[in-house]
Parts: C-alpha cells; sequence; structure tokens
C-alpha cells in the first residue's frame, strides 16, 4: 500500500481554506492512503474557537472528504475537533479515517497534554475506545501525538491485529527529540510499520518540526518528510515483511497479558487491599 504523509501548515479557524488544501495535496500524487496532522480541518491552536469549528461524524467537511475519498478511490486521514456521538456539549480531540466507499470511523485522543503551552484538557474530552479498522489493504490503529507516550495504547492495538500504527502529531520543536526516539520503539516493540505524520510551521506561539516519518517492524525508516518546511513524501509499504519481522522479535507472542492487571493493581489511583 502506498502512503502519503502530508506535512503542512493549516490555517487556525479556517476549514473551508484547509479543506482546500488537503484537496490540493491529494491531487499532487496517486497514493492508497493521504494522512494530514493533528487537527488539520480546524488549525491546532483554536482555543475557544474549537466548540463553534467542532463538527459530528455527518457533518459538512466530512461529507466533503467523503466526496474526495471516493473520486479518488483512497482512503484520507485527518485530525478534527468532533462532537461527542452520545453527549452533547461535549468535544473530542479525533483522527478521522475516511474510506473510498464512505465509511468512516474516528479514534478520539485517549491522552490529552495539559502542561507548559498545551491545554488540551480545557477544551476536550478523553477517549474511552480502541479499535482497528479493516480497509481492503490491511488492519491500521489510530493514535495521535502524546498518546505515542503511552506504550499501553499501541500495545493494545496490535495484540487486535494492527498491522500499521499511524500517529497525527502537532509536535513543536521542543519535542522532537522524544517523539524520533519513540517512534521507532513503538514499531519495534509491537513488530508494526509506525507511521507518523506532524504539522509544520507555526501555530499561535507553537513551532511545529514537521518530519513525518514511516519505520518498519524491525526499525529501519522508510522515509521522511523534510524539517520545518512543508512537504509531501510517499512511501510503499510491504505487509508481507510483518510475519518474518515476528518471527524475528516475538514480542506479540512472548507478551504476558496478567502484567495488565498487575499494572491496574499498582496503581497510585487503583492500591491492592
Amino acid at each position: 500500500m502506498k502512503m502519503a504523509l502530508i506535512s503542512v501548515r493549516p490555517k487556525i479557524a479556517d476549514k473551508k481554506s484547509n479543506l482546500k488544501t488537503m484537496k490540493c495535496y491529494i491531487k499532487k500524487t496517486k497514493a492508497d492512503f493521504y494522512i494530514f496532522g493533528e487537527l488539520f480541518l480546524s488549525g491546532y491552536r483554536c482555543k475557544d474557537e474549537l466548540r463553534n469549528l467542532a463538527e459530528p461524524l455527518n457533518g459538512p467537511s466530512i461529507k466533503q472528504i467523503k466526496k474526495i475519498a471516493h473520486e479518488n478511490q483512497c482512503y484520507i486521514i485527518f485530525g478534527m475537533p468532533l462532537w461527542d456521538k452520545r453527549i452533547d456539549g461535549l468535544v473530542h480531540n479525533a483522527a478521522i479515517l475516511v474510506h473510498p466507499d464512505g465509511k468512516v470511523n474516528n479514534y478520539n485522543k485517549w491522552f490529552l497534554p495539559t502542561t507548559g503551552p498545551f491545554e488540551e484538557k480545557i477544551f476536550f474530552d478523553e477517549g474511552e475506545e480502541l479499535n482497528v479498522f479493516e480497509t481492503k489493504h490491511g488492519k491500521i490503529g489510530l493514535l495521535i501525538c502524546y498518546d505515542i507516550y503511552f506504550p499501553e495504547l499501541t500495545k493494545a492495538l496490535s495484540l487486535q491485529g494492527a498491522d500499521v500504527l499511524i500517529c497525527i502529531s502537532a509536535s513543536p520543536s521542543t519535542t522532537k527529540k522524544y517523539f524520533e526516539t519513540l517512534i521507532p520503539a513503538r514499531a519495534l516493540e509491537n513488530t508494526v510499520f509506525m507511521v507518523y505524520v506532524n504539522l509544520v510551521g507555526t501555530q499561535d506561539d507553537l513551532v511545529l518540526w514537521g518530519g513525518s516519518q514511516i519505520y518498519d517492524p524491525l526499525t529501519n525508516l522508510l522515509v521522511k518528510a523534510p524539517y520545518y518546511k512543508e512537504s509531501i513524501v510517499t512511501c510503499d509499504i510491504d505487509l508481507k515483511k510483518l510475519k518474518p519481522a515476528r518471527a524475528n522479535r516475538t514480542v506479540i507472542r512472548d507478551i504476558r497479558p496478567d502484567i495488565y492487571q498487575d499494572l491496574y493493581n499498582i496503581s497510585r489511583y487503583h492500591k491492592k487491599d
């Protein structure tokens, strides 16, 4: 499957312009998957405007992207503020997967950074579901930015059969070193292809470093976008590499599920009696 990693700067609170940008980049090259960064539809630093920019899964922006996916017979992944489907008034930081047949999946970010320049818990509700999504090319698991710091999430997705983990991000230059350490680690410890797509340029007071990249299951770097520059890079992923990688590094076979019960019990919020 051919992945197109699109590192560009979205305009803050300008969905119309950002949709136009998405359509423009999708026309630039042929791919099976086109992947944009975290909150690309709205821009990252919208703060109180997020509630006005949020939409439901059947909202007008996703309808437009469904049309683009159908016309190009491709999958499109991007970030947006999404209204909760059950509780009126709650907004999620979501990753959206639009299929060429019009099907739409979403993943709501679990871990919301609220420290330093980040204020996500002020505006968003935490996600609660961890699903793997079937495509005609393979099984996809989605993550958003800070989620990659928590190996339990990627392990949960890989144990559900994910072939490819895709993390969309809005990472500033101050965290570049950390992400570039974690991306190959998550690939190896789960023997999956790890795809990372970051925004680039400025978002209010943040400078985002771009550098979108893909690692194979044995931490070979397959492609990397330039730093601090808008770009689109493509890469063909061969899922046939998964079986020999999992024979070489048997981490999925050797995981002991009881450790997760132990983690629950020793957590500072859930002590043993």
